[in-house]
């Protein structure tokens, strides 16, 4: 099974077994429609009570635990879910994770480099890429610079323009 990071438990919250949880997801609202997840190292499988929203995260409760002493052990544990049960994206959107280690080539074929990661801007995403050179170059994720994603052949198509390489 193959699992995916959704959020990282912080800390507990009040003494009745909840936990606070920092979402790792751009959709805070999927947690509403987990029913199960995941926690830690060991992927310890839990059924989710309830949950709500709290200042910039979550408060998860779950079945198995109703005591602060019994989920001290999951403070600063990732919460994992099966990679299955991810949100299905519109097409031509992609999960960060998918995107990390494509090969990226411009329209002519040249290899350029692979994609080590993703930074999240306010108005769109910024490609990093890693040459072979171990040059680290920052491609626009808009369509005027990005022409295609083939996800079954692991490549990204750009068209950069002069000086951006």
């Amino acid at each position: 099974m193959e699992y995916l990071i959704v959020g990282k438990i912080i800390n507990t919250h009040g003494i009745k077994g909840e936990v606070r949880v920092q979402p790792l997801t751009s959709d805070i609202k999927r947690f509403k429609d987990l029913k199960t997840v995941y926690i830690g190292e060991s992927k310890e499988l839990l059924n989710i009570e309830k949950t709500r929203e709290h200042k910039n995260g979550l408060i998860i409760m779950f079945k198995e635990y109703d005591n602060i002493n019994q989920v001290l052990k999951y403070k600063e544990s990732d919460i994992y879910i099966d990679i299955e049960d991810r949100v299905k994206l519109p097409e031509d959107h992609f999960f960060i994770f998918e995107l990390i280690g494509l090969e990226v080539y411009d329209l002519k074929d040249n290899y350029i480099g692979k994609v080590i990661d993703i930074i999240q801007g306010s108005s769109n995403d910024i490609y990093l890429i890693k040459s072979e050179r171990d040059k680290e170059i920052m491609i626009p994720g808009v369509k005027r610079f990005i022409k295609s994603i083939d996800m079954e052949n692991r490549t990204i198509k750009i068209d950069p323009i002069e000086g951006m390489i």
